[in-house]
């Protein structure tokens, strides 16, 4: 399976693995920002259109940290709840975390960020516990986000990068 939006490419790589590329416009340590701060990271991670709003976040973005993020969708009553640990963080290089929620393991996901040239190229791997989790994660619409995702990503990028010349 591979999906492009002309910017975004998702490719299925094996039964387990799922790996998603987008260049963006901004330095990787801006971009890593974004993934690593908390209150940036809750203005672009949710897809508008999957109507999530995010009622938390906490994060402590480090080797040995942990996150606990909370989305409400107006379908549920109940809250949804994902947490984990930072199993590795590289400033402005890579970040790799757990993901906690659910009845099994989850995956890990793996980012990088890659800079060239007044861009980065994110690179984001799932790597799911098996077949089975990632045919279910498909199949659920949660990777389907990706796109809309790294557009959301791109205009906080803007957005800061319109700031820091203004300061």
């Amino acid at each position: 399976m591979r999906l492009n939006d002309a910017e975004t490419a998702m490719e299925r790589t094996s039964e387990r693995e799922l790996i998603v590329t987008r260049t963006v416009r901004g330095p990787a340590r801006l971009v890593f920002e974004a993934w690593a701060r908390p209150e940036l990271f809750q203005r672009w991670w949710a897809p508008k259109s999957f109507q999530l709003t995010i009622l938390s976040y906490e994060a402590d973005v480090r080797t040995g940290g942990s996150y606990r993020l909370v989305m409400g969708h107006p379908s549920s009553e109940q809250p949804m709840a994902f947490f984990g640990k930072y199993i590795e963080v590289v400033p402005n290089a890579r970040i790799v975390w757990t993901n906690e929620e659910g009845d099994s393991d989850g995956p890990i996901t793996t980012v990088t960020f890659e800079e060239r040239d007044g861009t980065t190229l994110v690179t984001v791997q799932e790597l799911y516990p098996s077949k089975e989790a990632l045919d279910d994660a498909i199949a659920s619409g949660s990777t389907s986000g990706w796109s809309e995702q790294f557009q959301q990503l791109q205009a906080l990028l803007a957005d800061l990068g319109e700031k820091a010349q203004n300061d």
